[in-house]
């Protein structure tokens, strides 16, 4: 396996720049998400890097190899598309060996590689069906298999498992995370599901119009977001974000808030020492659902917490978990809590805010604060 290095990607359609400067890099074996909604231009880049498409401009390198001028067979890739790509008159067996055949690999290696990759992807049993008589999971179990038995440098995957029912969609990111961890391959992997971002990949791009908003490990971009864009599509649900003014509050910086119920100050303590500067101004505090709970879980595990009631205005039962949504300075605010604590609409309870975790945002750049 090796590292890839992407120098300063840019692509021109005629005006429009679908790609621009983009630059990052990943270790041999290191598993990369390149995530964002429809037109934010991952899958042009991947196609990019599978050399289907070409860059106006900037190096992709696979190990210390420019690769740009290679056409797709000379790279040593592997791709896996979300449409499966499998041949539908060939058996599974003739389908994962039809690449090695291209390549002349001889009779006996080749039904050697097709049984590893068999026992690796737990599809023995598979390999004299064709296409038409597999599962949608079956399928994209055996396009892996295909790309596997080419032994690439990297691995590309193109929203493999967009085409498959939620449950499915469940057992196979389990099937390409153990894939990942048992061959220790290098993969990019696009998708617009940031479930997937935050389970499957060691990095994370997240994109939107053509730029890398942020790049970094899932929990770095899940706890601390660059900015209002990354904050709001990582997590589900997703962020809160509730507008308020910086105001003085015993000796340090509040936030003035207004319920229903009536208006107060949430002491951010040391956690607002970064918004000194900003005292009197307009800011916004994003808080995650999980970090506005029921007090008696929240005072019991936060370095630092405030608890009030509020009145709940809708009850979601998610199951494992309760969410229940309140109105903070006008905005619909969505707490999680433990479903035997719930109430129902229409009454009070304690909530508690987990203010450790809290971050801030300036509302004309959208940029975090500190």
């Amino acid at each position: 396996m090796s590292s890839l290095t992407i120098r300063n990607i840019r692509k021109v359609f005629g005006a429009v720049e679908v790609l621009k400067d983009i630059a990052l890099r990943i270790d041999a074996g290191e598993f990369l998400i390149l995530v964002g909604p429809s037109g934010c231009g991952k899958s042009t880049l991947l196609n990019i890097l599978a050399g289907l498409d070409t860059a106006t401009s900037g190096e992709i390198l696979i190990g210390d190899k420019v690769v740009n001028n290679l056409s797709p067979k000379d790279r040593d890739i592997a791709m896996v598309f979300q449409s499966y790509a499998l041949y539908p008159n060939m058996t599974v067996r003739q389908n994962i060996s039809f690449g090695l055949e291209m390549r002349r690999v001889p009779k006996q290696e080749q039904g050697e590689i097709v049984d590893r990759v068999a026992k690796i992807l737990q599809m023995a049993h598979l390999l004299d069906r064709k296409p038409a008589q597999l599962s949608g999971g079956q399928r994209q179990r055996v396009a892996m298999g295909r790309a596997i038995a080419r032994d690439p440098q990297l691995f590309l995957f193109d929203e493999p498992l967009s085409n498959l029912d939620a449950k499915l969609r469940v057992e196979m990111r389990t099937e390409i995370k153990l894939l990942h961890d048992r061959l220790k391959a290098t993969i990019v992997y696009v998708t617009h599901d940031q479930i997937e971002a935050m389970t499957l990949g060691s990095k994370i791009a997240v994109m939107q119009g053509g730029e890398i908003r942020q790049f970094g490990s899932p929990q770095e971009i899940y706890d601390r977001p660059a900015d209002l864009f990354v904050a709001g599509f990582i997590g589900s649900p997703s962020m809160n974000f509730i507008k308020a003014q910086a105001v003085e509050d015993a000796g340090g910086v509040g936030l003035q808030l207004q319920t229903a119920d009536g208006p107060f100050v949430l002491p951010l303590r040391e956690a607002g020492e970064a918004l000194r500067p900003r005292m009197g101004k307009t800011l916004i505090l994003g808080v995650r659902p999980e970090q506005i709970s029921d007090s008696g879980t929240v005072l019991r595990t936060a370095r630092y917490a405030y608890a009030r009631k509020f009145r709940i205005e809708l009850v979601e039962p998610t199951g494992p978990d309760t969410l229940l949504f309140v109105r903070i300075n006008g905005e619909t605010v969505c707490c999680r809590v433990r479903p035997e604590q719930a109430c129902a609409a229409g009454e009070s309870m304690e909530l508690a805010f987990d203010l450790s975790k809290a971050v801030f945002f300036d509302p004309d750049s959208g940029k975090r604060i500190g």
